[in-house]
């Protein structure tokens, strides 16, 4: 058996894992037909709701997650690159963790229609990032970005607005 016949063998295998993984993602949570699954080891998670819009994908080993009583939202037409975190719970960073504190800071996520989120960003608890919006590569996503604007950095920073017109 040759390595090459082995190699092929095991990634259409590894192909066929995802795809029955990504069906389950579609059963529990509400995912257009149109949706795309771009690559592997994309976790979507959580008691939440997770809505995925039409015509949009995410990128591999990308993570979705919606805790309890709340829920992110992804509009049609929206590219979410690779290694990109969206979560609707963190740990409140002004614990102090040596006492035993334990808050988390919740809130939905709403990420609108046409959305552009490079590679290895994060979105936080309770961020709105509105239509036709660009969110930087290696970015933290931590206040609301508006209509057609390109943000990035850590923590994001409008950079400035885009150049082409939003449409209606």
């Amino acid at each position: 058996m040759s390595a090459v016949f082995v190699s092929r063998t095991l990634l259409r295998a590894r192909a066929l894992f995802w795809r029955l993984v990504y069906r389950g993602a579609r059963a529990r949570y509400r995912i257009a037909p149109g949706f795309r699954f771009n690559g592997a080891a994309i976790q979507l998670y959580g008691d939440g709701e997770i809505e995925l819009g039409d015509g949009s994908y995410i990128g591999e080993l990308s993570t979705v997650q919606a805790c309890t009583g709340h829920r992110v939202s992804v509009g049609r037409a929206c590219r979410i690159s690779h290694n990109v975190r969206i979560y609707t719970e963190t740990s409140d960073a002004d614990c102090d963790f040596r006492a035993g504190e334990d808050r988390v800071v919740r809130g939905d996520v709403r990420i609108g229609d046409g959305v552009w989120i490079g590679a290895n960003a994060l979105v936080a608890p309770g961020v709105a990032i509105g239509d036709n919006a660009v969110v930087g590569a290696n970015s933290v996503v931590t206040a609301d970005i508006p209509v057609g604007e390109i943000w990035g950095g850590v923590p994001a920073r409008f950079i400035r607005a885009k150049r082409a017109p939003a449409r209606p």
